[in-house]
């Protein structure tokens, strides 16, 4: 009868778990460049810095007048400068008003990251000022080439008028690293006017105002070219530059901390153990205390823990030292609800209710307690959530979402799940051994009827 009544809010519970755990096996593999250290998540979260060891850096302008557009667009071209490369879950965060955090997760070689990061790739083309020169070697000096734009105008070519498809290639002929680049409609037509004029001398590619290419021009080009004579790591970094653009304002590396992936493995293993104990201990407690309610804790307890580390999967949230502390508190906050709620059933029972009833009411008169208290505690995540933003600290960042994310699904299962599985066994023949749902101590009815 009543697993009948309650089949729906069952098949809900059924669901969501099955959903969550297959989530929760489904492990994810991502490859990049970069030289990586192992995910060792054994659920495939996302490993914060602490955890998988990398490397933390704080970039700041150079320029003290620089403006919030000029610095979200330094967020914006290192985060595509990033990306590009196949770093594993990065982050990068403005702070204040000139300064910005790069986290890199499982990064072994920081001075390329660095390099990558911080260099402006100014692309630029220059062309000798002694007409009659034929080489690079013999020319005394380099100047602008210009050619006519849109409309007429006389126009510097540079990398502004490339397109994002530069890559590195090895030369057909020599097999040598080269970066090969394409212009946009008005850069081929300005490149063509250019190497047209420029037939049999040589045309300087000067990369941060040092020359990295200075090839003769044999024939005209209006779309594609290419740089050679450099190595193929910085072949890379070029490519990845010229793509993403040049950096509105140069920056420069402030806090640089390195963190090994022991310490991020000895870190996550701690924390693994720190959350069995806290997990065993709050189960123990409430099977011992609250008998048969105990025992429906833990199993309510069992779908939070399962349903939050998929949300946390599937968000994705970067599960930090910090993040895990918060998962460790929200155990112990999980189960707060469950004492009010019984708590309040021992009350109603002592007054002489019946155990379906007490239930009801127990659960209705404990609602306004525990929503005060989450909401309350969720006001506190929001705030601390906002200061972290501010400060670019992601330790303080992934505490607050951790636990707000623990709050809003504890407050699910003790109010949906608990409350259906204590329902399922009204009509069942425990019901009937009242003292063994809630203890009763001295005083009070004991009686056994298990109507609602």
């Amino acid at each position: 009868m009543g697993f009948r009544k309650y089949r729906l809010q069952v098949a809900v519970i059924i669901i969501l778990v099955g959903l969550a755990i297959s989530s929760l096996s489904l492990q994810t593999f991502s490859i990049g460049s970069w030289d990586r250290g192992s995910d060792d998540s054994p659920l495939g979260l996302r490993l914060g810095l602490d955890l998988q060891g990398g490397t933390h850096l704080v970039y700041r302008a150079d320029d003290p007048q620089v403006t919030d557009e000029q610095m979200e667009g330094v967020a914006n071209i290192i985060e595509r400068r990033i990306n590009s490369f196949g770093v594993s879950e990065p982050l990068i965060q403005r702070k204040g008003g000139n300064e910005i955090v790069v986290q890199l997760p499982g990064i072994s070689d920081i001075e390329e990251a660095k390099e990558l990061i911080g260099g402006t790739a100014l692309l630029d083309f220059r062309e000798c000022i002694d007409p009659n020169a034929t080489n690079a070697g013999v020319c005394p000096g380099w100047q602008p080439v210009t050619a006519q734009g849109s409309g007429g105008v006389e126009k510097q070519l540079t990398g502004a008028f490339l397109r994002p498809t530069s890559a590195l290639v090895a030369d057909p002929t020599t097999g040598l690293p080269t970066v090969r680049f394409e212009f946009n409609g008005e850069g081929a037509r300005m490149f063509e006017q250019i190497t047209r004029r420029l037939q049999g001398r040589p045309l300087g590619i000067f990369l941060d105002d040092q020359m990295v290419s200075a090839p003769v021009v044999q024939a005209v080009i209006s779309q594609t070219g290419q740089i050679t004579g450099i190595s193929q790591r910085d072949g890379r970094l070029l490519a990845i530059q010229l793509n993403a653009g040049a950096l509105p304002v140069p920056i420069s590396v402030v806090r640089e901390q390195d963190v090994s992936a022991t310490l991020g493995r000895d870190s996550l293993d701690r924390s693994y153990v720190a959350a069995a104990i806290g997990l065993g201990l709050v189960m123990l407690f409430m099977v011992l205390y609250y008998r048969v309610p105990g025992l429906v804790s833990v199993l309510s307890l069992g779908v939070y823990t399962a349903i939050v580390l998929a949300v946390f999967k599937l968000i994705p949230v970067t599960l930090t030292l910090s993040g895990i502390a918060a998962f460790v508190i929200s155990v112990g906050m999980a189960v707060d609800a469950n004492v009010i709620i019984f708590e309040r059933m021992r009350e109603e029972l002592r007054s002489g209710r019946t155990l379906g009833a007490a239930i009801e009411t127990g659960f209705d008169r404990a609602w306004a307690a525990i929503r005060d208290s989450n909401v309350t505690t969720l006001i506190t995540m929001f705030i601390l959530w906002w200061f972290g933003d501010q400060l670019g600290e992601p330790r303080i960042i992934g505490f607050a979402v951790t636990l707000i994310i623990a709050i809003l699904t504890s407050m699910f299962t003790a109010i949906f799940v608990t409350r259906t599985l204590l329902r399922l066994l009204v009509n069942s023949p425990l019901a009937g051994r009242v003292h063994l749902f809630v203890p009763l101590r001295g005083g009070g009815s004991t009686r056994t009827a298990v109507g609602l």
